[in-house]
């Protein structure tokens, strides 16, 4: 009875800000601290305890901080005249506070699931959240001081297998407008029901088009047709001539938009209070003091272009004008931001080689520093805003080479028409070479239906620990982090798309990668209204590419990996499937090779003998190592994996 009434007085006591905090209004507790990971215990850091909690934020509109919010200003409000939301959030904390290493680790979720120990810890989806499976235990061995922070309102309560992390934002009253939704569906089922983000005002005035590929005209043929379910959903019939990978582009008045541009200052004013605040109201306040020093927002591709939209629209500083993110670490995001902070928002759209590339995520400017876009003569940056106001963060942004294909990411080191530019000195990148989009740690190659080629399936862990450890170090201790490891024209690894590939005709590279448009988002639908240069990566005569992050895997192949893959026959051929890489196995024997008329040297004509091959992916890990891009337990991790032979299976590997 004594526990259950001190949980119960804690949970009160944490109901309620403390005075004075006017950006976060209420902290409730809805789940007291409870050992995570079954108690088990984490190197020097010890234990850690998992609680959840809801905040409520309170913006006044009137604050310049607040003022890029889109529609806050028409927003219902408080007695106050305050704007106010919900955002859930999961902590954990080490359970002694002074055994960790005083580093608040926030990271956006991605379509409320977590991905940080998926990427970092090897593990499964949503585990280390949900405090049930810590994979390698690596974040918390660091003694990081995790948190997750509900941010997307167009997702129902319950995503996330169970996390269910989203922002309950406000609806802008008595506001109709036009919508659009694009759906690329991958089968052929007809009927088929699709949702709308937003419930139409009025059935009258939808359009429904198709079209096979991005390039072709719409085209509304007669056996195309669709209604209205309810206010929410249609279904659409499919039309003959058409396969699974067409694209279904659906035009109509909606209502009811939300503030989904809260979402960024949920970031900031969680963050700013949880890494302030040292009163008894903040759950990671002791004695008075908050129990963290530093603080780092993380995001992994679709938040990890969140991470890159938080620092254009000035997000980093708060309402009291304080800095709140030491570092950002946007993961896998190439040159894109989301369509967050807009009337009728879709966060959750994500512009492909083939779909989605009409919606404003990926539009100037598109890397850190402050330039002109040679299209409109407009000066912009992504560090413009926190410039000004002298809350710029130290970068790491780390792509994988598929962000290069489907992403735009040579415009991060180039400026609009293609030209070489150094980053500035905060920032640093890092391109994973020959990875896909995003793999989980048990991932093997294998085929898919929509994909033409084996996928990818190398995971980013090993080389992600070594750079969060010099993220450390540049934090702490001032000790600059590993020089950007990048495709650079100024290096000659980036090139045009003519001509890459020549005489490896089995990749079957057609040229086709995801194009950087100019898009006149007022027309509806949105109209093309010129191009931006796009280069890729140079490849060597193996067809992996020569610059980047380069981890023993490509060092020392065994394959062709590569960060696109064609789209098969039945499924828009000729564009490229999203988010995945190819892997295309060298032959065994040269007798193979020259049978299959394989330009690329066997394995018996590369490596002598096996341990020859052990020892060179030895001496390349070790050489990573001291770069400071492999920690020590990888390289052994790696090399272990060579002597057994799995190394191509390897998914903690680079």
């Amino acid at each position: 009875m004594r526990i259950r009434a001190a949980v119960l007085a804690l949970a009160g006591l944490l109901a309620t800000a403390a005075p004075g905090i006017a950006e976060v209004i209420r902290l409730e507790v809805t789940a007291p601290p409870q050992p995570a990971f079954g108690g088990r215990e984490f190197g020097t850091t010890g234990r850690y305890e998992r609680l959840t909690a809801r905040a409520t934020l309170a913006l006044d509109p009137s604050l310049p901080q607040n003022a890029v919010i889109a529609d806050l200003a028409l927003a219902p409000r408080n007695a106050q005249g305050r704007v106010e939301a919900m955002t859930e959030i999961v902590i954990l904390r080490p359970a002694d506070a002074q055994r960790g290493n005083r580093t608040l680790f926030v990271e956006a979720p991605n379509r409320g699931r977590e991905l940080a120990g998926q990427l970092y810890n090897d593990g499964a989806a949503n585990d280390l959240l949900l405090g049930r499976d810590p994979g390698n235990g690596f974040l918390l061995r660091q003694g990081y001081t995790l948190v997750w922070v509900g941010w997307q309102a167009d997702i129902p309560p319950g995503e996330g297998r169970g996390a269910g992390l989203r922002l309950e934002a406000p609806v802008v009253p008595d506001v109709t407008g036009p919508s659009r939704e694009e759906f690329l569906f991958d089968n052929r089922t007809s009927p088929v029901t699709a949702p709308l983000t937003y419930p139409a005002a009025t059935p009258e005035g939808a359009t429904l088009t198709v079209r096979a590929r991005f390039e072709d005209q719409r085209q509304t043929p007669a056996d195309l047709r669709f209604r209205f379910l309810d206010p929410q959903r249609i279904e659409i019939t499919r039309p003959t001539g058409f396969d699974a990978g067409a694209l279904y582009e659906f035009i109509y008045t909606a209502r009811d938009p939300k503030v989904q541009g809260i979402a960024f200052a949920a970031l900031r004013d969680v963050a700013a209070f949880l890494h302030r605040e040292g009163s008894a109201a903040n759950p990671l306040a002791a004695g008075g003091r908050p129990t963290t020093d530093r603080a780092i927002l993380h995001g992994v591709s679709q938040s990890g272009r969140f991470v890159r939209d938080f620092l254009y629209l000035g997000f980093n500083e708060d309402e009291r004008g304080r800095m709140v993110y030491d570092a950002m670490l946007p993961h896998i995001p190439g040159t894109r931001r989301t369509f967050t902070n807009a009337r009728f928002a879709q966060p959750g759209r994500n512009p492909t080689p083939h779909g989605d590339r009409l919606y404003p995520a990926d539009q100037f400017p598109f890397t850190y520093a402050v330039m002109e876009d040679h299209l409109t003569g407009r000066r912009d940056g992504l560090l413009l805003r926190c410039r000004t106001s002298n809350t710029c963060p130290r970068i790491m942004q780390s792509d994988s080479e598929y962000e290069f294909w489907g992403a735009r990411a040579s415009l991060l080191v180039t400026d609009t028409q293609g030209r070489h530019i150094d980053l500035p000195p905060e920032v640093r990148a890092y391109a994973l070479t020959g990875h896909p989009h995003f793999a989980v740690a048990t991932a093997v190659a294998t085929r898919i239906d929509r994909c033409a080629l084996p996928v990818n399936p190398l995971q980013g862990g090993a080389p992600m620990r070594a750079l969060l450890v010099a993220m450390e170090a540049w934090l702490r201790e001032g000790v600059e982090p590993p020089a950007s490891r990048y495709p650079m024209l100024s290096q000659g690894t980036l090139v045009p798309a003519e001509g890459l590939y020549a005489g490896l005709s089995m990749l079957g590279y057609r040229g086709a990668y995801g194009p950087a448009q100019l898009v006149d988002n007022a027309a509806m639908p949105p109209a093309v209204r010129g191009e931006y240069a796009v280069l890729l990566p140079r490849a060597d005569a193996d067809g992996n590419a020569i610059g980047g992050l380069r981890g023993p895997v490509i060092e020392v192949p065994r394959a062709t990996y590569t960060g696109w893959n064609p789209r098969a026959e039945g499924f828009a051929p000729g564009a490229l499937c999203y988010n995945t890489g190819a892997v295309l196995p060298f032959a065994a024997t040269r007798a193979e090779r020259e049978a299959a008329r394989d330009s690329r040297p066997s394995i018996e004509e590369r490596y002598a003998t096996p341990e020859a091959y052990v020892a060179a992916v030895r001496a390349s890990a070790e050489r990573l190592a001291a770069e400071r891009l492999l920690l020590p337990e990888d390289v052994a991790a790696i090399t272990a994996a060579a002597t057994s032979g799995s190394l191509a299976r390897l998914r903690s590997g680079p």
